[in-house]
């Protein structure tokens, strides 16, 4: 059984940057797409970023993009989420997830633990 493991997570002020990681552990670890969500307090789960995991192509949401920069290490079933220029509203849990259908919108997902992500001013 896969499990998803976030980590990196802290308290930045804005402006700042930190790099996030999700290390997937298993016997075997094969998903179509990996990507980050995140959930801000009293908010709905969101869409950030994902990544096919064999191709390398990503996608980003639009209030992230050139912010924040999705890769993966293949190799060590490691997923990072880069973000730069941290903005008040971007303070949420975040979580990492592998996808193993062609939408997010499937049952064929996990989703990793969480790790709070807090801009202060």
């Amino acid at each position: 059984q896969v499990q998803l493991v976030e980590s990196g997570g802290g308290l930045v002020q804005a402006g700042g940057s930190l790099r996030l990681s999700c290390a997937a552990s298993g016997r075997t670890f094969s998903p179509y797409i990996m990507g980050w969500f995140r959930q801000a307090p009293g908010k709905e789960r969101k869409f950030v970023a994902d990544i096919m995991w064999s191709a390398g192509r990503t996608n980003y949401a639009e209030s992230v993009k050139g912010r924040f920069t999705i890769s993966r290490d293949n190799a060590n079933s490691t997923m990072y989420l880069q973000m730069n220029s941290l903005k008040v509203e971007d303070t949420a849990v975040y979580y990492c997830a592998a996808l193993y259908s062609s939408s997010w919108s499937s049952s064929s997902k996990i989703w990793g633990q969480g790790t709070q992500v807090t801009v202060s001013s």
